[in-house]
């Protein structure tokens, strides 16, 4: 759907009640037309994001992301498409700007139709996260496409009861995002209880999980409370379930079908009250399938199921990920080291990636970390740009914003015609490519 031209449009005015409505919004709002411009903004949007949108001139693409055209046109989802062929409500998750830096939306777009059942405006919710953070603060951080997906499925998860299940990796953050999604939930004020399942024989797992009796057996001098007793009114987090043994399954089972349990030594059930979050690297299929985890507990535990990507598949984030993990430090990693980030298959995930820096702040006397401070020193290739011939910029010091646009423009002209193929040797999503290609574009316009 292309735009139409400013000459062609005829500004539509929204009724005073649709204007009440808007502002009887309590998280940031605006109104939209079909072709994008920002018709009204409310009371809520003006002091989250510091200003209004200028009425009827500024769209909704320029002032969320910097774009100059619609988000699906820069390799974003656009909700006003979707809503605009779908005639209902959509909802989609992006970083919008703002004043302190990126920021993680829930973007839910209403169309509102006119007497002849035709869409005439767009209503846009705006609800700033907390899952996750879009800068470099905090632990749980990312900006890409696959983490913006897990963060989707958090958020949508986050309100209700429902087991949680996160796959992955060791390494990708699965109690990051158990934290977060316990934070975002009704039980944020109460405990968030962990469990490493795998360090849980069979002697210790009853009096662990459930607690036991004073008297329950020898050198049980006192009673002890267990962790699901201690995760009362808060999340209990099951890590690496996948390695329970089958003889305890049963008796997880038991608990989390019956809802309560009995301490070692008591006679006395007692009722169970958590959320449940488990998380595991194995594959949790073919154990079933072979036998070694029971399929009644899989159904119970895989209620919703979120992947967490290996960082492998996250490497848009690097940047952001090495500048989280250096905060407080005084270094940091320049384009020479970034390329040779990016290059690295990352088998032990986000975990290697911070012991990697771990050792380049070490390493490093200065406050640019080099490629020889990374990875034991190796260089590694850079898949096909590695022997594509020298780097565009030589021996010159310049400003980082130029030093990537060359690279990009260098990248592109010796891997012409191939866009996944590019975008995989930069370790960047075909997405982020475009972007980054259009910056390098705009870059040799204004030189011009």
């Amino acid at each position: 759907m292309a735009l139409v031209p400013e000459a062609q449009l005829s500004t539509p005015r929204p009724s005073p009640q649709l204007r009440e409505e808007l502002e009887a919004i309590t998280e940031p709002a605006i109104l939209l037309s079909r072709d994008y411009r920002i018709l009204a903004a409310n009371a809520a949007y003006a002091a989250h994001y510091g200003t209004r949108p200028k009425a009827g001139v500024d769209r909704c693409f320029a002032v969320s992301h910097g774009y100059e055209s619609p988000c699906d046109e820069n390799g974003e989802s656009c909700p006003l498409r979707a809503s605009l062929a779908s005639r209902a409500t959509e909802r989609v998750f992006h970083v919008h700007e703002h004043a302190e830096g990126p920021e993680h939306v829930d973007v839910e777009l209403r169309p509102i139709l006119d007497d002849a059942g035709e869409v005439r405006f767009f209503l846009e919710i705006i609800t700033p996260l907390t899952l996750a953070s879009a800068r470099a603060a905090g632990a749980f951080v990312g900006r890409g496409a696959a983490f913006l997906e897990v963060l989707g499925l958090l958020k949508r998860a986050a309100p209700s009861e429902v087991p949680v299940l996160l796959l992955g990796e060791s390494g990708t953050g699965k109690e990051l995002a158990a934290r977060a999604l316990h934070a975002a939930s009704e039980r944020r004020e109460g405990p968030f209880v962990p469990v490493e399942c795998s360090g849980l024989g069979e002697g210790l797992f009853e009096s662990e999980l459930f607690g036991h009796a004073r008297g329950a057996f020898t050198g049980a001098h006192a009673r002890k409370t267990g962790l699901v007793e201690a995760a009362a009114g808060g999340t209990l987090f099951l890590d690496e379930i996948g390695d329970v043994p089958l003889a305890l399954q049963v008796k997880l089972l038991r608990l989390l079908e019956s809802g309560t349990y009995r301490p070692v030594g008591d006679v006395q059930p007692r009722r169970a009250d958590f959320r449940l979050v488990c998380a595991t690297h194995r594959d949790l299929d073919a154990r079933v399938a072979d036998g070694r985890f029971r399929r009644d507990l899989y159904f119970r535990i895989n209620a919703f199921p979120v992947p967490m990507p290996p960082l492998r598949e996250r490497r848009e984030d690097l940047p952001l990920l090495t500048e989280a993990l250096l905060r407080g430090t005084g270094k940091r990693v320049g384009p020479a080291g970034l390329a040779v980030l990016r290059a690295h298959d990352w088998p032990g995930n986000v975990r290697e990636l911070r012991n990697v820096l771990e050792r380049a702040v070490l390493l490093a006397d200065r406050e640019l970390i080099e490629p020889r401070h990374l990875l034991g020193g190796r260089v590694p290739e850079a898949r096909a740009l590695s022997t594509a011939g020298p780097w565009p910029w030589g021996d010159d010091v310049l400003p980082l914003a130029e030093v990537e646009a060359r690279y990009v423009r260098w990248a592109a002209a010796r891997l012409s015609g191939d866009r996944r193929r590019l975008a995989d040797a930069l370790g960047l999503s075909e997405r982020t490519l475009y972007r980054r290609l259009r910056d390098a574009r705009a870059q040799d316009d204004e030189s011009q």
